[in-house]
């Protein structure tokens, strides 16, 4: 489940993705508040079952310029997961999460991921959007780009048919499987596979690049700071040399 891409490999060239239209691109785009917390909300649902996040605090849920829960919200998502700990007596144990606490993995170590998983290794989502070619574009096409498997492909027991990964064969199954998987509150679109896969891609994207819209408006900031200087500049230049006989 979730964004795996851990596979059996092949010679088999994979499709480029189509080219998607995102809300964060451009020297203005920003991300959709609702969009990424409904994308987080397919991420726990549907990717978590195999996929840790472990750069990415509960905290940052909060924070301006991702999906900006409520301190009350963040804190009980938090809550909701368990992290493992050491108890008094120095033993394994486990409790609440808190906002400090990154998303825990829902596997103890690599040995019991591949044994969960037919021996393939569920990446960290973390950065997995900026990590991959065509970004967003690849994994959008790769969570609804599942299929049966042409009558002349061959295709290896325990794998799944998709041709925009390498070699066409994933070890993943197919994670979102029917509309409606995932219920969002009132006032949100339909949750179709289609829009579960846009959203949990917004969420993967802005999990790997946080500060984007920071960094947009700094980068606008500096460029009219800059224009406005060379304007001051030429004036300054301008007034100093008029009376210069050339």
């Amino acid at each position: 489940a979730g964004v795996a891409l851990a596979s059996e490999g092949g010679d088999t060239e994979a499709k480029h993705p189509p080219a998607q239209s995102w809300s964060w691109e451009g020297p203005f785009g920003t991300f959709d508040r609702q969009q990424l917390q409904r994308g987080y909300q397919v991420y726990k649902e549907v990717c978590a079952v195999c996929h840790a996040m472990e750069f990415v605090s509960f905290r940052n849920l909060s924070q301006p310029g991702g999906p900006e829960f409520t301190d009350a919200q963040m804190k009980a998502i938090a809550a909701s997961f368990q992290v493992p700990t050491i108890d008094e007596r120095g033993e394994a144990a486990q409790r609440a999460g808190t906002p400090a606490d990154r998303f825990p993995s829902p596997f103890a170590n690599e040995t019991a991921a591949r044994a969960a998983n037919n021996n393939a290794y569920p990446p960290d989502l973390s950065v997995i959007a900026k990590a991959r070619e065509a970004g967003p574009d690849y994994l959008y096409a790769l969570l609804i780009g599942y299929s049966d498997a042409p009558a002349s492909f061959s295709l290896l027991p325990g794998l799944s048919y998709n041709p925009y990964f390498p070699g066409h064969q994933i070890a993943m199954p197919p994670p979102l499987v029917s509309d409606g998987q995932v219920t969002w509150p009132e006032g949100n679109p339909t949750a179709t596979k289609a829009q579960m896969a846009r959203d949990v891609v917004a969420f993967m994207m802005w999990a790997a690049e946080p500060k984007l819209e920071e960094r947009k408006t700094m980068g606008v900031q500096v460029i009219i700071f800059l224009l406005a200087l060379s304007v001051l500049l030429y004036f300054a230049y301008k007034r100093l040399w008029r009376d210069i006989d050339h």
